[in-house]
């Protein structure tokens, strides 16, 4: 695996690629890069203390038996793992030569511009035309024509479809056109929610990995979709248990290991209030009008329906000609009630005073109807009843796709932000969400989002002083309250990170670094479109993939049970097809599995290498 990179990704890469999957690597990072900023896997043992499980991972992975990865610091000239550090200005074609992608399975480039990856991922499809292609592009619309165009050339070269390879070796030549933003966004969204970041996004639904407590012997907690892991039991489970924890266990040793504490798979959802979706004459209508001017419509609605009724009552007339008399006189339309009663001259006094009234009503719909239709630039208040929101601060690249996440899940948010000008205020506008013009550092802005009955804060400003003075801020105001701030530095995410959670420990406090929460993203395309992420389990991974049942004799014909294989892989659900796709999670242990089936499992790396034919790493 060939890693090209410029920032904090392509480390975070290089180590989940070795940490996780037991690859060996090639890193590629400018001259100066290897000064400022040390690869990760160099420093993993030193830093096991950050909340970098990937990262800590691989150091127990690479070290002496898993044992002892917290102590020691591997020499810079020999980084652990099997990680090959390289220097380069720029990823030309002797570069990307000396980097071995002639003989490499993929290539991952991971640069912060844009078209430095397109240059380079057309000149190692050339150098190397089975080469599997991960790209990072915030420009989803270009990254789409980019794949096809690589895949397309691939499939020239090779004189095959581009997702196959002719030797049987499991690896294929696509192209994976990925963002950072969008890989992070579920993970942030779930932080929110939940406060875990191990989620898994598949099948348009989100899921996480949740750990529960023990239960009874010889009872079972609920297993969620499906129970992944049994936890390392503790002292007090008694002597002669496992001392790790045991991936995709059976009914049989869930139920025997009432001791020890499960890992479950569950599906992320929000239950609170939610925002409404402006659909419907309602929405539509308050969207017209203010709040102000809808009530004065109302009244003056009303009013004229009493001055109907009174007159029916008054003189005894048909109550479709007292309606129809009533607007006669609102609207001034000549027709005096001379020689009539008493009461019905005063009637159509009172009902010419409201039609005086209504003017003014009428010109200021007109007028802001008009202004409504005319611009945009109108923004969405926070509605004064709002509870059990997030709070999202900032709008940039990343707040965007978390808003989009957010929504799609049907959480109610309201929007911080600074610049009239960010690329966020459209989406909010489209989305109709709330937002709060402003800077967030003072005073009264926080309070006009309604942050003392919120459910969550997310701070994703590219500032990390922002960020933290907000989280500050918005701690004094809620001691309780659950914050997620985005911090780019390792060390300084760690400070604040140990702060706040000694001086709030009853809060739920995260800190995320997009680099670490996209890493799994793009590791998983560089093993393979098939794969979806990865779980850690204390000190082992478990692996998400979703696979075509056709060509595995292990799962084509059998029945669910069958093809479950403790400790190896387990079936979880199945991709529909017709009207309405998705995901089947409720499989029966007796549905057969048919060759045309794709189906989603989760899996050791050991029992996915020989589930798709794969040898394994040395020393893996």
């Amino acid at each position: 695996m060939v890693v090209c990179g410029d920032d904090g990704l392509a480390h975070r890469l290089a180590a989940e690629l070795r940490g996780v999957y037991g690859e060996q690597v090639t890193l590629v990072v400018p001259a100066s890069e290897r000064s400022v900023r040390p690869p990760v896997v160099v420093r993993a043992r030193a830093a096991s203390a950050l909340l970098d499980r990937v990262v800590t991972a691989a150091a127990g992975l690479t070290g002496n038996g898993g044992g002892g990865g917290n102590s020691g610091t591997a020499p810079a000239a020999e980084p652990p793992g099997g990680v090959r550090l390289m220097e380069a200005a720029e990823p030309n074609e002797a570069a990307l030569a000396e980097a071995g992608v002639e003989r490499a399975h993929a290539l991952a480039l991971v640069y912060d511009d844009d078209e430095t990856n397109i240059r380079a991922a057309l000149t190692a499809r050339r150098l190397n035309p089975r080469l599997r292609l991960v790209l990072r592009l915030y420009n989803r619309r270009l990254g789409q024509h980019i794949e096809e165009l690589l895949d397309q050339a691939a499939a020239l070269a090779s004189g095959e479809g581009a997702g196959g390879s002719a030797d049987g070796s499991g690896f294929d030549a696509s192209t994976t056109v990925l963002s950072d933003a969008d890989t992070a966004a579920p993970a942030l969204a779930a932080t929110a929610l939940t406060g875990t970041s191990k989620v898994l996004q598949t099948g348009g639904l989100l899921l996480r990995a949740v750990e529960r407590p023990p239960s009874g012997a010889g009872t079972s907690a609920d297993p969620g979709l499906a129970t992944l892991a049994l936890l390392s039991p503790t002292d007090s489970a008694g002597p002669g248990g496992d001392q790790g924890p045991s991936l995709l266990p059976d009914a049989a040793a869930v139920r025997d290991g009432g001791g020890r504490a499960t890992v479950v798979l569950e599906q992320v959802s929000y239950a609170g209030p939610s925002l409404p979706d402006g659909r419907g004459v309602m929405p539509w209508f308050a969207s017209l009008f203010s709040r102000r001017l809808r009530w004065s419509l109302a009244g003056m609605v009303g009013c004229v329906l009493a001055l109907a009724v009174a007159l029916w009552l008054v003189t005894g007339i048909h109550p479709l000609r007292a309606f129809y008399l009533t607007l006669l006189d609102l609207f001034a339309i000549d027709d005096p009630a001379i020689g009539e009663s008493v009461g019905r001259q005063i009637l159509q006094l009172l009902s010419g005073l409201a039609g005086l009234l209504l003017l003014p009503v009428l010109l200021a719909a007109v007028l802001e109807a008009l202004g409504t239709f005319r611009t945009a630039s109108s923004l969405r208040k926070p509605p004064r009843g709002l509870g059990g929101h997030v709070v999202l601060l900032g709008l940039g690249k990343i707040g965007t796709r978390v808003l989009t996440r957010l929504r799609e899940l049907n959480i109610p948010v309201v929007c911080v932000e600074s610049d009239p000008e960010a690329r966020g205020l459209a989406t909010a506008r489209r989305l109709r969400v709330p937002v709060v013009l402003g800077d967030v550092t003072q005073e009264g802005v926080l309070e006009a989002a309604k942050i003392h009955r919120a459910h969550a804060l997310l701070a994703v400003t590219s500032a990390d002083t922002t960020n933290l003075e907000a989280v500050l801020y918005a701690r004094a105001v809620r001691p309780d309250l659950r914050v997620v701030l985005r911090l780019y530095d390792d060390d300084f995410a760690t400070a604040v990170y140990r702060t706040l959670r000694a001086a709030h420990p009853r809060a739920s406090t995260r800190s995320r670094s997009v680099s670490h929460l996209a890493a799994p993203a793009f590791a998983g395309a560089m093993m393979g479109r098939q794969i979806l992420g990865a779980f850690p389990v204390e000190r082992r991974v478990l692996l998400f993939a979703a696979v075509d049942v056709g060509g595995h004799p292990q799962l084509e014909g059998r029945t669910v049970g069958e093809a479950f294989r403790a400790g190896s892989w387990r079936v979880l659900a199945r991709e529909e097809s017709g009207d309405s796709p998705g995901l089947a999670w409720d499989l029966p242990d007796t549905y057969v599995l048919q060759a045309s089936d794709r189906v989603v499992l989760a899996a050791t790396r050991r029992g996915l290498a020989e589930l798709l034919g794969r040898r394994g790493r040395a020393g893996t």
